[in-house]
């Protein structure tokens, strides 16, 4: 038996072994934990037995990704997925039961030799396949950008589902088994405790979390708010198990309710280590679960039990998407994410096997699937794009219709600005270069912001410029020059290897968190590079130098001139205690566009009438049947009006609520 240094020795050593290597064969890292596990488990080299202690760390990593994934929605959001949650995950959930029951009861009427398994039994197996990984596919979601793709949202909804799905299914196996009669008050006291319970965290929650982050910040202690953060998720989490439900949900609860505060980014940050050094001792625990051995002599079987299942499963959800008027393409991308097995799935299967209804050596040949499923899961997610391109002709042409609507927005362009991004950078560019009457057509991957900035007028269009195809339609061939951004060197290269291959000769700027990657991103052909850190540097320098009496032109020429050479006297520089990242920093204020129904209040009324800066908003444009107003106070709005209002996150809820109400 190791102690516990010797046991997380064994494990850092052991991920960060497998994690270099994967890395360098260009694989994700996700796979490197796994394999990791497999070696070093009870079924491999028996270095590490399974323990409560690892069992317990690794479900820490599922509980701070369910945190992360929190922060990326916010109660409006989750209320308008809400026929996403409680319809397609609910459908997914009880269609997968319910055919996985009827299919062991056929089996059995008709192959009894073959197939002998109980109804009950059925039940719960459908039980443990109706879940997905949470973990798994979320964290190759947030990597790959799409949480807010069509299909991004359609998966979370039902993982979220899922996780609910939980509660109920851990009651019902176990009633099964013992074949109670009491089961429907056991489950309405259940369903009552778990409303309770997840009403208080959001309602009253959401009340709460803003001031006491308030209270905290003010403190100006970067220790006291990570330790603040840590209780309010760990807390959440305590919370919704103690009353039955998983932990997971509680923390995903906690970040969704500091999604809608102005700490999010800054949270995102400080959560990141955390999250990311417990979760890959979560793949490690479950590659632990896999027995090579009893995998390799009953090979035929497990490929069964592995291919039936996720073959099965991806129909299911790829039908019920399409039924709930997803398109083709978006319908065979929910499937693929979620044809493989899930961490709850696990406890399902061991709560079955544990009441007697599986055989145990079922139970291990299910259990090696679904492991198995979960390794090939990368590979599947990473390749969908292809494999439905490949089996649907009419995505061809769905991607083509969105690449000629963008096309068809930048057609009569000449000597334009592309800029890659549209984010707080992306914007403040686009406002720049309207000032100066110089052309722009942007692109962003998050569909909500694309939707209200083209409210607002903007010219942005859905797409990422990190493809050859989404460049030519926004008419790289005509545009004066490219500016990225957002600081994310991998996608800029990608930007720059088009870019150099379509237009040889257009300029391409590149915003960078540091100097860290400036020769790499030189070298791939950015004419410019602009990194953050440096140009803050530079700012707070000549400010600085002018508060102490350097006369302005020598201020100005001496930044020219670190400009000029590169920052050669700057690069490198002593990291501080201090030296948080401030990518969310405190700003506040942000747009946000209304549009003006026909029941809408503000119909009728004036700006003035409305005092919406009393609420701690302003009106900055009003945009009707594509024509920008001029804001006066006298300015009558109409049905149908695109309002956009400046404040921060209160003030634009309070006037959002006035105009609409």
């Amino acid at each position: 038996m190791h102690s516990a240094l010797e046991l997380t020795l064994l494990l850092l050593s052991a991920a960060v072994l497998g994690v270099v290597v994967f890395r360098m064969m260009h694989l994700p890292p996700m796979l490197g934990y796994l394999v990791v596990g497999i070696c070093i488990g009870p079924h491999g080299l028996g270095l590490i037995e399974e323990s409560e202690t690892t069992s317990k760390l690794a479900e820490f990593g599922v509980v701070f990704l369910m945190f992360s994934i929190g922060l990326e929605f916010s109660l409006p959001k989750l209320l308008s997925m809400r026929r996403t949650v409680f319809g397609l995950g609910m459908a997914q959930v009880l269609l997968t039961i319910g055919v996985t029951t009827l299919l062991g009861w056929v089996g059995t009427m008709l192959l009894p030799k073959y197939v002998n398994v109980s109804w009950q039994a059925a039940f719960a197996l459908g039980g443990a396949l109706a879940m997905s990984s949470t973990a798994i596919v979320s964290k190759l979601l947030t990597e790959r950008l799409e949480l807010e793709s069509p299909h991004g949202r359609k998966i979370m909804g039902i993982l979220l589902f899922q996780d609910l799905a939980l509660v109920p299914l851990l009651i019902l196996i176990p009633a099964l088994a013992s074949n109670t009669g009491n089961l429907l008050p056991i489950l309405a006291l259940a369903a009552a405790k778990a409303g309770i319970v997840l009403v208080l965290l959001l309602f009253l929650g959401h009340k709460l979390i803003r001031r006491w982050f308030q209270i905290v910040v003010k403190r100006r202690s970067q220790e006291l708010f990570m330790l603040n953060l840590l209780l309010i998720t760990l807390g959440a989490a305590w919370i919704t198990g103690k009353a039955g439900l998983s932990l997971a949900l509680g923390a995903f609860v906690a970040g969704m309710l500091i999604s809608e505060t102005e700490y999010k980014h800054q949270v995102e940050e400080d959560i990141k280590p955390f999250r990311d050094v417990l979760l890959g001792l979560f793949f490690i625990t479950i590659g632990m679960l896999l027995n090579v051995r009893l995998v390799l002599e009953n090979w035929s079987l497990v490929l069964m039990f592995l291919l039936v299942p996720v073959m099965l499963k991806f129909f299911l959800i790829a039908s019920l998407a399409r039924l709930f008027g997803a398109s083709s393409g978006v319908s065979m991308r929910t499937g693929l994410a979620l044809a493989q097995a899930g961490e709850f799935g696990f406890v399902l299967l061991n709560l079955a096997g544990g009441m007697k209804l599986v055989d145990p050596l079922i139970v291990q040949l299910i259990l090696a699937s679904m492991v198995l499923s979960m390794l090939i899961a990368p590979f599947i997610i990473a390749k969908s794009d292809l494999l439905v391109m490949k089996f649907l002709s009419n995505e061809w042409m769905m991607q083509s219709l969105a690449l000629t609507q963008i096309a068809s927005r930048t057609m009569a362009a000449q000597k334009h600005v592309i800029i890659a991004g549209f984010g707080r950078s992306g914007q403040s560019l686009a406002k720049l270069l309207e000032e100066e009457n110089i052309a722009y057509h942007a692109l962003d991957l998050d569909p909500e912001r694309v939707r209200e900035a083209q409210a607002a007028g903007a010219n942005v269009s859905y797409g990422d410029a990190a493809r050859r195809e989404s460049l030519v339609a926004v008419g790289i061939h005509r545009a004066a020059a490219l500016v990225v951004t957002y600081a994310s060197t991998p996608s800029a290269l990608k930007v720059l290897y088009f870019s150099h291959e379509l237009a040889p000769s257009l300029p391409v700027i590149v915003r960078s968190h540091d100097d860290t990657d400036l020769d790499k991103l030189r070298a791939a052909g950015a004419a410019e590079v602009v990194p953050e850190a440096l140009e803050g540097s530079l700012m707070l320098a000549s400010h600085a130098l002018v508060m102490l009496g350097v006369p302005l032109r020598r201020v100005v020429h001496r930044v020219q001139s670190a400009r000029d050479e590169r920052y050669a006297s700057l690069r490198g520089y002593f990291h501080g205690a201090d030296d948080v990242n401030d990518d969310a920093e405190h700003l506040h204020v942000r747009l946000q566009s209304v549009t003006l129904s026909d029941e809408a209040q503000a119909i009728g009324k004036s700006v003035e009438d409305l005092n919406l800066a009393a609420l701690g908003a302003e009106v900055t444009a009003v945009r009707r049947a594509r024509k920008r107003l001029d804001v006066s106070p006298g300015l009558i709005l109409l049905a149908g009006d695109v309002i956009v209002l400046r404040g921060a996150v209160e003030g634009l809820a309070r006037a959002e609520g006035c105009l609409l109400r």
